[in-house]
């Protein structure tokens, strides 16, 4: 009887490429354990006397570097934004940058695993890479983002500015008003807000560069525009990474030049996982030289479906 007599061809081809699902999981929880641990160990997450003066010089030399290309447009396009009715509805916004990132990146995953398990292992890989990478970012360069630039608070970078003077209780009254953003979540609600106590307890404030926001987004693109049919769903797939990015600059959580540090990430942790998934291919998969293509290893599994189901019964067409 074959797989699909039995009800288990969608079980046979991730059995194929020496997929488990709870292995999976558990692959996934590592990195990203890891990730917040090592993450958290510089800028803000790194002790109780935190030192917001490197963070805000960093966030200076990325606002000169945007006005020198003509490119710093973060604070008037928060302003223009919310001044629309409804202050844009901003709260939506917020719950995005909160929620979306890991709903997104999960369901691309989930997917993936289920629906092109030969394309798995490399676009896991890349998202692994991809993240890991970003803690070189996050340990050399931390970065304020632009919502606390104006916070009198104790990641905030009025304190820094306007060090000596009688600090107000809240951003945006002197002389805490010389950036002039807001910090969306919270003056306006939504998902949590990560300048609060609870979150900066357990997140570092000043890893801004790179975005993976970007980052994720973009390797959400790239898995699910080919997993999609419809052409309303690729054109969402692909606009993703835009509304990413409108929502990381008009809720002051990053400077779009953070985007670019997360592309560069994707793009060398693409080429990292390639070169790991050929290797680990190579050594498991029965065969298959470690030279071959992860292209050529698909074709192969597909090929290799195609002759099982002639020996289980169904034979080729004969010419009459």
């Amino acid at each position: 009887m074959s797989a699909v007599d039995n009800g288990f061809d969608h079980v046979a081809p991730r059995r194929s490429f020496g997929l488990r699902w709870w292995r999976e999981v558990l692959y996934v929880l590592l990195v990203y354990v890891a990730y917040s641990a090592v993450r958290n160990q510089f800028g803000s997450g790194a002790g109780t006397d935190v030192d917001p003066e490197p963070a805000y010089h960093h966030a200076e030399a990325i606002i000169q570097l945007q006005r020198n290309i003509g490119l710093y447009f973060e604070d008037a396009l928060q302003r223009w934004y919310l001044d629309l009715p409804l202050d844009g509805l901003i709260r939506f916004w917020n719950v995005y940058y909160g929620i979306f990132h890991f709903v997104v990146a999960g369901t691309a995953l989930v997917w993936l695993f289920r629906k092109a398990p030969e394309r798995y292992r490399l676009w896991r890989n890349t998202l692994a890479f991809t993240t890991l990478l970003a803690l070189i970012g996050f340990a050399s360069f931390s970065l304020m983002p632009p919502r606390l630039l104006d916070d009198p608070g104790e990641f905030g970078g009025c304190q820094v500015y306007a060090a000596g003077e009688d600090l107000p209780d809240d951003a945006g009254e002197p002389p805490c008003d010389e950036f002039g953003y807001v910090d969306t979540v919270a003056e306006f609600g939504g998902w949590a807000s990560f300048g609060s106590e609870e979150m900066a307890a357990v997140s570092n404030q000043y890893a801004a560069m790179p975005s993976m926001h970007i980052g994720w987004s973009t390797w959400c693109a790239f898995v699910l525009a080919p997993l999609v049919r419809r052409r309303w769903l690729k054109a969402l797939a692909i606009a993703y990474p835009l509304f990413t990015l409108f929502d990381i600059m008009v809720t002051g959580n990053h400077y779009w030049i953070d985007g670019v540090g997360g592309l560069v990430c994707l793009g060398a942790g693409y080429l990292v996982a390639r070169a790991a998934t050929r290797w680990w291919e190579g050594r498991r998969v029965p065969g298959l030289p470690a030279t071959a293509t992860i292209g050529s290893r698909a074709a192969a599994g597909a090929e290799v479906g195609t002759d099982s189901g002639t020996r289980q019964g169904r034979s080729p067409r004969v010419p009459q």
